[in-house]
């Protein structure tokens, strides 16, 4: 572990819950940079914009960062989206932001279910109402077009403890409609594969850390790095027992790790 030099930390659940940072994370940033490695941040929430998170960071951890830290699954959507589907019609649930962010980059997006949709695309979506879920039923149910989604994740951590994520969100849809998204973020190897090249550090120099075994530690193997579980979210010790996403490294908190890195 001691040659590890890019670190790939999931946020939520892993390095801090809401604006509380768990202790050992900002030891284990600054022990990165004084190694001359580099963090990444690959959250699969979709609500806030590199730019947010480097506030955030700023305003409630006391931490500076820069925009290209933060790789999300609403970016890694984003790039997606402006690659394949770029003058076409795109069908969006999502929060107002996370809209506003598709459309600045050029890409036509509509919350209505009128004509002429090529795609459907889920986030998680804090603003969701039975009306959005109406209308992404009719689109997928009236036509044959593909259906996206930025991330699985079931649960979002919060501070008295889950509330549903864009998962829970789709598995609604797919038990209405039959129809099952292709998901953009984690566990997407697209994501490992971005920071490797961001970075230019090795798959050998790599680790991935989070605290989900179906996003966070899948997205390590499906990137062939090495990975890390923190118990300080989702997972349990027990889950270990029945799991194909086994990691490399588990450790009950952040300070764990530091400790073993050290």
């Amino acid at each position: 572990m001691k040659h590890k030099k890019l670190f790939l930390f999931d946020i939520d659940g892993t390095l801090a819950v809401g604006d509380t940072l768990y202790p050992g994370s900002a030891e284990l940033l600054a022990y990165i940079e004084r190694i001359g490695g580099k963090a990444y941040f690959i959250t699969n929430n979709s609500t806030k914009s590199g730019a947010d998170y480097v506030q955030k960071f700023q305003d409630a951890f006391h931490l500076k960062t820069t925009e290209d830290q933060f790789v999300t699954s609403g970016y890694m959507t984003l790039r997606f989206l402006k690659e394949h589907y770029m003058g076409r019609k795109i069908f969006v649930l999502g929060t107002a932001s996370f809209v506003c962010e598709l459309r600045k980059n050029g890409l036509t997006v509509t919350e209505d279910a009128e004509d002429g949709i090529q795609c459907v695309v889920a986030a998680y979506d804090s603003e969701l109402t039975y009306e959005k879920l109406i209308r992404i039923c009719k689109v997928l149910l009236t036509t044959d077009v593909p259906f996206y989604a930025t991330n699985p994740d079931l649960r979002c951590p919060i501070d008295f403890g889950f509330i549903p994520d864009c998962g829970a969100i789709c598995s609604m849809i797919t038990q209405t409609t039959g129809k099952e998204p292709v998901y953009l973020g984690k566990p997407s190897k697209e994501v490992v594969e971005l920071c490797l090249s961001l970075s230019g550090f090795s798959r050998e120099e790599t680790l991935v850390v989070g605290d989900r075994l179906y996003t966070d530690i899948a997205c390590g193997i499906n990137g062939g790095v090495d990975t890390c579980v923190l118990f300080t979210g989702e997972a349990r010790p027990e889950d270990l027992t029945d799991t194909p996403y086994q990691p490399d490294y588990a450790f009950d908190t952040v300070k764990d790790l530091v400790d073993a890195l050290l």
